[in-house]
Formats: structure tokens, sequence, C-alpha cells
């Protein structure tokens, strides 16, 4: 069981995105990298970041990162840790969570409206994951 945010996660999560027929379909033209903001539930709580480098349908590169300045990315995916556990557990619809302010986007929201099944099926393969959340 991996615990979310880390690591071990992100690497379980990476090779999730690479083994789907479904995510390499509808992620086919897209390029961009992301950002997924876990903001703390908590005022004193600090953020983390999990980084992925998509292309063409497969997760070139991803990352974990708890101390330090994220990477500059096309898009910023931003949540409360609450928020991504409801997303996770398919409470929450990726698109619409934008819409109801649960989630913010940063980056172009014509290009991310372009790929809405990639990222719903990103979202789906997040309960691929076994997931204890911290």
């Amino acid at each position: 069981m991996s615990k979310f945010p880390s690591d071990e996660w992100v690497t379980e999560y990476s090779g999730k995105l690479n083994e789907s027929e479904a995510y390499r379909d509808a992620g086919k033209t897209w390029e961009g990298d992301i950002l997924f903001v876990i903001k703390p539930d908590s005022e004193d709580g600090k953020e983390d970041y999990i980084y992925l480098d998509l292309f063409h349908g497969q997760c070139r590169s991803a990352r974990f990162i708890h101390a330090g300045e994220p990477p500059k990315t096309q898009f910023r995916y931003i949540g409360k840790m609450s928020n991504w556990k409801r997303l996770m557990n398919g409470e929450i619809d990726p698109i619409q969570g934008i819409l109801t302010g649960k989630f913010k986007l940063e980056g172009s929201m014509m290009k991310i409206m372009r790929y809405t099944k990639a990222a719903k099926v990103m979202v789906s393969l997040t309960s691929k994951v076994t997931t204890e959340f911290q």
C-alpha cells in the first residue's frame, strides 16, 4: 500500500498511466507537463507536489516533491488534501471539481477542455493504486 502523496505512490501511479491503453488513446496528442498541488487541510501544513511530464499518451517522468520549490509547468491542478481524497475515491469529477471550486486549474482552460477524457482516465487510474492517505 502506497501513502499519498509519496515517491512510492507516484512511481506506482506513473506505471499505471504507462500501462493504460485508455490513457494512451485519450492523451495521444497531448504535449505538456502538469503539477498536482496538494494543499494541507490545515493552515499549518506544507504543500506537496506531484510532477508529471506527459507526452503523447505516456508519462515520460514523474516525481514527488515534498520540500523545495516545484518546477514551472504548463498546468497546475490545485486542491486540498481532503478534496484529493474525494477525487481519488470517485466522489468528485476532475472537471466538475474545477467548476465547483474544489480544485483550481492554472494554465490554458481551452487546452485542458480538449482533453477531458484524458483527465478522467488519469483520475480513474488513481483508484488502481492501493492508497493510504497520510
